[in-house]
């Protein structure tokens, strides 16, 4: 199995309006009229003094948490083009090594996968209205606790969705609503770059199946499918290449440690749990898959009632592994009880948190196809390709982004990737309408999805990645799976994240 694959030059476009799966908001939200208009507002930017000539400036990254990380750190690791001419081909210096990138984790209000199933499709697309408002303004707070916000933030030359549900529900809001700024910016998302990439696996006459791993939200916009079917169709493919899609319910906010969903401190389980159960109305664990499963139950990585697991009145998902066990073993379900399925030959990863658990996805694929069922045979062997790619659509926005500024000349004369920043939201706990809970003092469940959209409050602050914002877990991760955007975020720290690295330890060796 391949692992985040990456191919050669795709003529990956960013034009995506006319699909009809990138939703608009009947009528202009309130944010966008403060944002453009009122220049009382916390949220207005001042477009008319926009900086003319931006090559200096920095690029904008965002998604809903921290799992946009993986996207930056293709960018960051990204060298597929010679740095003098611009021309395909690696030189063994980084692509964007001048650049500096400005990345924003709305993590306050992750995960936007779930806005859409409860009917608030116009609030997700306020938050990445605000999303693109905090990269092309200049006020932050320089942490939870400051009472006024600071000014000195540079904005952006570029802006990349590195969300999948953002750009499902948001993309075609986000260009109207740049059009009406008067800037001329590449804005990239991620969907139809991944599409591209994942078909090119397949030869004209050949067919098979490609699963989509994503948030139930970015399912239910089925946004990846419908891209799927009508390039297949551009393309002249076999139009029986089979498309199974999988919601991660819960996996993303086992990433960024959502206390609705892990708590890893949890010894039993939990009143306020929301993921899969066995009695979960969508996402049911079957007790008669219990031993496909394979759950790890080491160090309360389950939480069960019971000391054996077969006794379970409640059984609870408590690790980013169980998670991946749960679902992968969903969709392999799904595709055995579909007529004449086909083996797998992609698995595309639409959320950007999912990249990190790619060992994990590897493994589980790998013992499925291996399992023995009670009657000696392998019910999913044949549903697994000899050679499962796992694509990660970051590759093909990094090339994306790089024809892009190569077009409009955009690239920087003189920066430094090392000087790039790094911020994420967190509760405005000035703010006396917000519902906090635990010792995090993150939003309660039912305030974070019963707000309503045109209600302009600060309902979160916007600050630097520091150690009250980012757990050791969390950076354990970013450590290990990205270790040169891992090394940004300390420089930007000033090494309170990790020890202080050069900016030489970037480069290709």
């Amino acid at each position: 199995m391949k692992d985040l694959l990456t191919w050669g030059r795709l003529p990956v476009l960013a034009v995506l309006l006319n699909s009809p799966f990138f939703s608009s908001a009947q009528e202009p939200l309130a944010i966008e009229a403060a944002i453009l208009n009122d220049p009382r507002s916390y949220y207005h930017v001042d477009f008319a003094n926009y900086p003319k000539d931006l090559k200096d400036f920095p690029i904008g990254v965002f998604d809903s948490g921290t799992g946009g990380l993986t996207v930056l750190d293709a960018l960051v690791n990204f060298d597929e083009f010679k740095n003098d001419s611009r021309k395909l081909g690696g030189d063994g210096q980084l692509d964007f090594q001048q650049e500096r990138f400005i990345y924003l984790a709305d993590q306050a209000n992750m995960p936007y996968g779930n806005y859409h199933a409860v009917q608030k499709d116009d609030l997700l697309v306020e938050h990445i209205l605000k999303d693109f408002q905090f990269l092309l303004g200049r006020s932050y707070y320089s942490s939870p606790t400051a009472t006024a916000p600071r000014k000195d933030k540079e904005p952006v030359k570029a802006i990349v969705i590195a969300c999948n549900t953002a750009t499902a529900y948001g993309y075609k809001d986000a260009e109207e609503f740049m059009a009406k700024t008067g800037l001329d910016i590449p804005v990239i998302g991620v969907i139809n770059a991944a599409a591209r990439g994942t078909l090119a696996l397949f030869g004209k006459e050949e067919t098979g199946s490609i699963g989509v791993f994503a948030t139930v939200g970015t399912i239910a916009s089925g946004g990846y499918e419908r891209t799927l079917r009508e390039q297949i169709q551009q393309l002249g493919m076999r139009d029986d290449i089979q498309i199974f899609n999988q919601g991660g319910h819960g996996i993303a906010e086992a990433v960024d440690e959502e206390p609705d969903f892990i708590k890893l401190d949890a010894q039993a389980p939990r009143s306020n749990y929301r993921g899969p159960a066995l009695d979960h109305s969508e996402y049911a664990i079957d007790r008669t898959l219990l031993d496909i499963y394979n759950f790890n139950f080491d160090k309360n990585q389950m939480l069960c009632d019971s000391k054996d697991a077969e006794d379970c009145s409640l059984l609870q998902i408590n690790s980013s592994e169980n998670y991946i066990r749960y679902h992968l073993v969903s969709l392999l379900e799904q595709m055995r009880k579909a007529p004449e399925a086909k083996p797998l030959k992609a698995l595309i990863l639409g959320c950007t948190h999912y990249p990190y658990l790619v060992k994990e996805i590897n493994q589980v694929l790998e013992e499925l196809r291996n399992y023995r069922g009670k009657d000696g045979g392998l019910p999913y062997a044949d549903l697994i390709h000899t050679e499962v790619h796992i694509i990660d659509p970051s590759v093909f926005v990094a090339r994306e982004l790089h024809e892009a500024m190569a077009k409009q000349e955009l690239f920087s004369r003189e920066g430094d990737m090392a000087q790039s920043e790094f911020y994420i939201s967190v509760p405005n706990t000035d703010n006396a309408d917000v519902r906090l809970e635990g010792e995090e003092l993150r939003f309660t469940y039912d305030y974070k999805y019963g707000r309503s959209a045109n209600v302009l409050q600060e309902y979160v602050k916007v600050v630097p990645f520091d150690r009250s914002t980012i757990s050791d877990a969390t950076l354990g991760r970013f450590k290990t799976i990205i270790p040169n955007t891992y090394r940004l975020i300390s420089n930007f720290s000033n090494g309170n994240l990790k020890v202080k690295d050069t900016a030489a330890s970037l480069r290709i060796p």
